[in-house]
């Protein structure tokens, strides 16, 4: 049976005599993945050349492909902006979500990263909405199309990040705990047929490949495809309809007040 006393992550480097003061492991598979992925992007956009090929070639299906997702979800004028964010976005989180393969704790099975992640999506999505439209722009299009929506969406925004990172972590996390579970059960299966552990080696395959590439790869993109549909969301504005609108009915109450006037 499983420890419900280590299900959290390991500490595993310790920089003084108190634990505060230490690495649990999803911190320090995190530095690891950042320079992996950092020196990776440094040699795939070394000596680039106008007709590609080799390392160039995927790197430049990989680009197109961010942009044009960026594009489909934001338009050209945003997704151009925001393309490198949610290429790192969804690169981060795969590979955070995919340590499983390689025999490691999940980083994103780990509440504090998810929940973590959820947050900067969402700060990058109020703060570049306010940048763009100004406060009263953004409170503008949070009432589209009537005032009555604001504390609706009030709401939907805070609960968004949740929602977000609930998401991530009840997925990933799920898998971690059925595949120790199936490990566990094939080591006694095995153990009762010779002291070699053979069931736990070979029937593992299938669920690695599910919960450890599909499952984080499945994950990475809603959580990137809801960030940059929130994204692009609060950058639109008030749509025109609404726009037209309001400007007829201040136009009619301009001209009630010119007609009690007279």
């Amino acid at each position: 049976m499983i420890n419900l006393n280590e299900l959290g992550p390991r500490i595993i480097v310790y920089l003084g005599h108190s634990s505060r003061s230490a690495l649990d492991e999803c911190v320090f598979y995190q530095i690891i993945i950042c320079a992996v992925l950092a020196v990776a992007g440094i040699l795939l956009g070394r000596n680039l050349q106008k007709v590609p090929k080799g390392k160039q070639v995927l790197a430049e299906l990989f680009v197109g492909w961010i942009y044009s997702f960026a594009e489909d979800q934001m338009g050209k004028k945003y997704g151009e902006k925001f393309a490198p964010f949610l290429g790192t976005l969804i690169l981060y989180l795969f590979f955070c979500s995919s340590t499983g393969l390689i025999g490691l704790r999940p980083v994103t099975a780990d509440i504090n990263v998810a929940a973590a992640l959820a947050i900067v999506s969402f700060v990058v999505i109020q703060a570049s909405a306010v940048k763009e439209l100004g406060f009263q722009g953004r409170i503008g299009e949070m009432c589209d199309p009537y005032s009555f929506m604001l504390p609706i969406e009030i709401v939907n925004d805070i609960t968004f990040p949740v929602t977000l990172a609930l998401r991530l972590f009840g997925n990933i996390f799920g898998g971690m705990i059925v595949v120790d579970m199936w490990l566990g059960l094939m080591t006694k299966l095995s153990l009762k047929l010779c002291a070699v552990p053979f069931l736990r080696c070979l029937t593992v395959i299938p669920l690695n490949c599910f919960f450890d590439i599909f499952e984080p790869l499945v994950q990475a993109y809603i959580f990137t495809i809801l960030t940059a549909a929130h994204l692009g969301s609060g950058l639109s504005g008030t749509s025109p309809e609404t726009m037209a609108r309001r400007q007829a009915k201040k136009e009619r109450r301009l001209a009630k007040r010119a007609g009690n006037a007279a």
